[in-house]
């Protein structure tokens, strides 16, 4: 059985615009219907970690999966990343056609699932954090021509890393980064928020961002809190995942979803402010995993 770890799934992986180009797919799928997907499944193992498990099948393309994602945040003390996890891929005939490990999948993952939802606004781009995503963000938004790219982070150190990263890995990203968070959000058309999840105070406030900014979250509601969202539209890659997560993760006074990320990409863009929780779903692993699996012949 073929098993590849996550340096090989880094060099296996598809181009960044063609990762974009399969989450949009993706996402597309899952507004219409026709995969089968189920909620996350999550277990919490420490205080502010957790594990999932999310199983999904794409019948007509014949693709079967689960991924056993881990977010242990104990980790950075250790020096270790805070992601990791297991994907297993399954053949048409049910048995295991291949297993990866799933840190490079899940970043990569969610960066082009982002840079699928930027095709909503194309006005500039900032990015509240520093850390693994802003590296995979970075990567997306160079391949599809969005710079610049406005950074924010607290420590200057951590920008200064990052500017270093990207002048070694995105030569052609335009990068721009501050401390002072009022400057990047100033004139923001688009706001992608990688904080760490359940961080409190940094949620934002209506007035910090323009009436009619796209929100995208990675960080669940560290960052578009409730008073926030509850003044445009919200949708999610996954409608009912989301509303399976919400009361917990969000909380109860999170408004609902009114839609799917895809019902916006086919349907156009509302005005004001726009939402979209794209908070995973199991099925763009799936995806990309096929692309990585089949890239090493199997």
């Amino acid at each position: 059985m073929l098993h590849l770890d996550d340096s090989q799934v880094r060099a296996l992986l598809p181009a960044p615009a063609e990762q974009v180009a399969l989450m949009r797919e993706t996402l597309l799928v899952l507004a219409g219907g026709s995969a089968s997907v189920t909620p996350k499944s999550q277990v919490v193992h420490e205080d502010g970690g957790f594990a999932n498990a999310m199983p999904a099948a794409w019948p007509e393309r014949g693709l079967l999966g689960i991924k056993w994602v881990t977010v242990t945040p104990s980790n950075r003390e250790r020096g270790r990343e805070m992601i990791g996890g297991l994907m297993v891929l399954s053949a048409a005939d049910g048995s295991t056609r291949a297993t990866m490990d799933a840190a490079e999948l899940t970043a990569q993952r969610t960066a082009a699932v982002t840079g699928a939802s930027l095709a909503l606004d194309d006005r500039p781009v900032v990015f509240l954090g520093t850390g693994v995503q802003a590296r995979s963000h970075a990567r997306v938004l160079e391949a599809l021509g969005r710079g610049p790219l406005t950074v924010w982070g607290r420590r200057p150190e951590a920008l200064e890393e990052l500017t270093a990263w990207c002048a070694e890995n995105t030569p052609d990203l335009a990068l721009r980064t501050t401390t002072d968070r009022a400057a990047a959000l100033d004139g923001a058309g688009v706001v992608i928020s990688g904080l760490p999840i359940g961080l409190t105070g940094q949620a934002l406030r209506p007035g910090e961002v323009t009436a009619d900014a796209t929100l995208l979250p990675l960080d669940y509601s560290s960052v578009a809190g409730a008073a926030i969202s509850r003044t445009g539209t919200v949708v999610a890659d996954d409608p009912e995942q989301f509303e399976s997560l919400r009361p917990l993760k969000h909380g109860a006074e999170y408004p609902v979803a009114t839609g799917a990320t895809g019902d916006l990409l086919r349907e156009g863009r509302p005005d004001g402010l726009v939402v979209a929780q794209n908070l995973g779903s199991g099925l763009g692993d799936v995806v990309l995993a096929d692309a990585v699996a089949r890239a090493a012949g199997a």
